[in-house]
């Protein structure tokens, strides 16, 4: 009989990743989405799609009845919304896995969480070009609700496993590839539009991940050693890229004019917040174009140290950017065929 692996968040760009690797290895794959159009064609690759939101706890409880595995990716990711939405999902979301896991004696769990915890709006804090380690003094007020809860998902994770929850938790920096439906997605739009805003030459450096990579570090974290049950590891592609370096590697295999827009940060930044209190206050929480969030994201540095992933879990990256931007950009040009 065929082990059974249930992902969350399977309809999701991380998350159908997921599903469909496990699904090649021979796995009985279980996938939780809410989008069904995503969920049949899960399900023509023959994994077994549950349309159940994360507050339902009794059907959630149930889903992980069976299962060997776990893999939690399914989270309410973006820099705006509500934070009663980012915590039910986030934090209810994952005290219900945690409770369905117990019950039904799932042998591992793979948390995935993020680095936007690290995030600070202030350089003179040390976030800004570090090196971040996972041990890296958190924030004192977390840069925005998703964040936040993110944080308080982690705190349930580790409250279980100090109760024997079999977890390990990652932390992936900035996820891209083909499906990818955030940051790729975007910078296309706004480079179409206006052009990007670069801050000091785009000169800041980041790192990205191929969204494959994370997929294998998964892998790797189902079948590590007990003794690293309860650790956090981040994971990158391990390739410090300057900003303009990914844009124009980006938009030169799409064969598109990469628009460059020099702006002040310090100007952008104001009127970034300026815009988040008149969308909060007066237009229902609508998402504004620019958040202080996305913003600072465009200009700071931001790497993380990827050493304690390669020390225990032998994780190393199996796709560089180059490749995963070619892959992406071969993606992306058959999306827009399609459409055509």
């Amino acid at each position: 009989m065929k082990q059974k692996v249930l992902v969350t968040g399977g309809t999701g760009f991380l998350g159908s990743h997921v599903a469909e690797h496990f699904k090649k290895l021979g796995y009985d794959v279980y996938a939780i989405g809410r989008n069904k159009e995503k969920g049949k064609l899960l399900e023509e690759k023959g994994i077994h799609f549950l349309n159940i939101d994360f507050t339902q706890e009794k059907e959630i409880i149930e889903a992980c009845k069976g299962m060997e595995y776990i893999i939690h990716a399914g989270a309410l990711s973006s820099p705006w919304g509500k934070y009663e939405e980012f915590y039910r999902c986030n934090v209810v979301g994952t005290i219900n896995i945690i409770k369905g896991a117990k019950k039904h004696g799932v042998k591992r769990i793979v948390h995935v969480s993020t680095p936007s915890l690290y995030f600070k709006f202030n350089d003179d804090e040390g976030f800004d070009g570090k090196g971040v380690k996972e041990d890296h003094p958190l924030p004192k007020e977390m840069v925005n609700d998703y964040a936040k809860t993110k944080w308080l998902a982690e705190q349930e994770i580790d409250k279980a496993f100090s109760k024997g929850l079999p977890v390990i938790t990652i932390r992936p920096r900035a996820i891209f590839g083909e499906g990818d439906n955030a940051l790729m997605p975007k910078l296309i739009a706004v480079n179409d539009k206006v052009g990007v805003p670069l801050f000091n030459g785009g000169k800041n450096k980041m790192d990205v991940t191929y969204v494959e990579n994370v997929v294998h570090a998964i892998v790797l974290c189902l079948f590590t050693d007990e003794k690293n049950l309860g650790k956090k590891y981040n994971i990158t592609n391990g390739e410090t890229i300057e900003f303009h370096q990914l844009l124009e590697y980006c938009f030169k295999e799409m064969d598109k004019p990469f628009r460059k827009l020099q702006v002040p940060y310090g100007f952008l930044f104001i009127l970034a917040g300026f815009m988040e209190w008149t969308h909060k206050h007066l237009f229902h929480y609508k998402e504004p174009k620019l958040t202080k969030y996305s913003v600072s994201v465009l200009a700071k540095t931001q790497t993380l140290n990827i050493q304690q992933a390669h020390l225990d879990l032998g994780y190393e990256p199996q796709i560089s950017i180059r490749e995963g931007i070619e892959r992406y950009a071969k993606w992306y040009k058959e999306q827009e065929k399609k459409v055509d």
